[in-house]
């Protein structure tokens, strides 16, 4: 029997939703997803209101880096919370996260905490403005940085378009360049000198999880310090996911400023700007605003802070990383034995599979993929009860044990035989 011949309550609750919510969804990225309604979970494990069972590779779009309901991160908060919640003052547990989160990186020397990723970037922009006095800023096919008007667009014959209706376009304040090619941000830096920061994820995570070419980042960072404009991560997916330090550990370059968020705080909501103290430090002026009632409240602060001891003392990357290779080498291997032209690539912790022909390298080279296909075989795969996103991105958690890869792939070839 699959999750589909048991799913009354789900379907229950779906018809209850779509009455008072939108779409019965709260978040747009659901839309397309499967109408599945959650009971309770814990580690790589969910279980729906109807009692089927998934192993999770969505992991709340990346958050559960530690797996669903780590108990010393809810236990952390819990203690915290009943000392008092939301003080709109300070509190020691948000200087202890930033040491911490300084102690974790390397690199920064001051942080600044905020609640989203979307806003995380709007904070940086902001900042690199002020810093260098331009205002426009270069950023790349792909490439994901929130929901707000002035950078979401989506790609339509290699220009950027509107991405909503009732979206108020901004596109007059950045140039949009195919990823890993540095020639184009070359040409572009030289042409306009009102180009103030290069936005980029140094991992290009949300489509295809295609890392950067060799010489890339540096190249990159060569060409700002250059010509004097800011070069900004955005590692809201892949801080403290590929390494402790993210992409500026795994790669060895160094931005001006970084945002985070997903992976840092166990599952809560937090997310943060970084960098040095001379740029940072037009925040604690005033000269440049960054507001939040819940910006380092005390839950945020507790759980950030929970997760980076975790991390600092036992860090998880090395199995993280095995098992999320053995995953991938499976999923190879299967597709191979099945006669399926599936592409797995990508790093461990965070892959990408879709139907075609691979390695992709960037955003135009996705549009090789059947896009529709993958989405069948993941409403399959659900089915079967492996959790995954339609977009192609598997992220791996501390809580994947090796009987779970065992499993996962067992389930994944009764999914192939069953429909391809």
């Amino acid at each position: 029997m699959t999750t589909t011949d048991n799913a009354q309550r789900s379907r229950e609750l779906d018809t209850r939703a779509r009455q008072v919510l939108p779409g019965g969804v709260n978040s747009n990225v659901r839309l397309l997803g499967p109408r599945v309604f959650f009971d309770r979970a814990q580690g790589c494990r969910m279980i729906d209101v109807d009692g089927n069972e998934y192993i999770d590779y969505l992991l709340g779009q990346g958050p559960n880096f530690l797996g669903h309901a780590p108990a010393d991160i809810l236990d952390a908060v819990d203690a915290a919370c009943r000392r008092g919640m939301v003080y709109g003052s300070q509190h020691p547990l948000e200087v202890e996260a930033a040491e911490l989160m300084v102690q974790a990186l390397g690199w920064p020397e001051q942080v600044r905490f905020g609640v989203s990723g979307s806003e995380a970037v709007q904070a940086a922009l902001r900042l690199a403005r002020a810093a260098t006095g331009r205002t426009r800023f270069v950023r790349f096919e792909g490439h994901y940085h929130g929901w707000f008007d002035n950078v979401l667009a989506k790609v339509e014959d290699g220009r950027a378009v509107a991405a909503s209706e009732g979206q108020v376009t901004h596109f007059e304040d950045f140039v949009m360049l195919p990823w890993n090619d540095l020639a184009a941000v070359e040409a572009v830096l030289d042409e306009d000198d009102d180009i103030g920061a290069v936005i980029m994820e140094p991992i290009m995570f949300n489509s295809g999880s295609i890392e950067p070419r060799p010489g890339f980042l540096e190249g990159v960072r060569a060409a700002c310090d250059a010509r004097g404009a800011m070069l900004i991560f955005d590692e809201v997916i892949s801080g403290f996911r590929v390494a402790r330090g993210g992409a500026v550990e795994r790669y060895g370059v160094v931005p001006d400023l970084a945002t985070y968020g997903k992976a840092m705080a166990g599952g809560w909501p937090v997310s943060a700007v970084a960098g040095p103290a001379e740029i940072m430090e037009r925040f604690g002026t005033g000269v440049v605003n960054h507001s939040g009632t819940f910006n380092a409240s005390v839950m945020a602060s507790a759980a950030t802070v929970a997760t980076l001891r975790r991390l600092l003392n036992d860090p998880p990357y090395e199995r993280i990383r095995a098992r999320g290779q053995r995953l991938m080498d499976g999923l190879t291997t299967l597709a191979r034995g099945n006669d399926v032209d599936l592409n797995v690539q990508g790093v461990p912790m965070a892959f990408h599979a879709g139907f075609g022909e691979g390695p992709v390298t960037d955003y135009r080279s996705l549009g090789r993929f059947d896009t529709e296909r993958y989405n069948d075989f993941t409403n399959a795969l659900v089915d079967h009860g492996v959790w995954v996103a339609n977009r192609g991105i598997w992220y791996l958690s501390a809580a994947h044990e090796e009987s779970d890869i065992d499993e996962t792939l067992e389930r994944v070839e009764a999914t192939m035989k069953a429909t391809i």
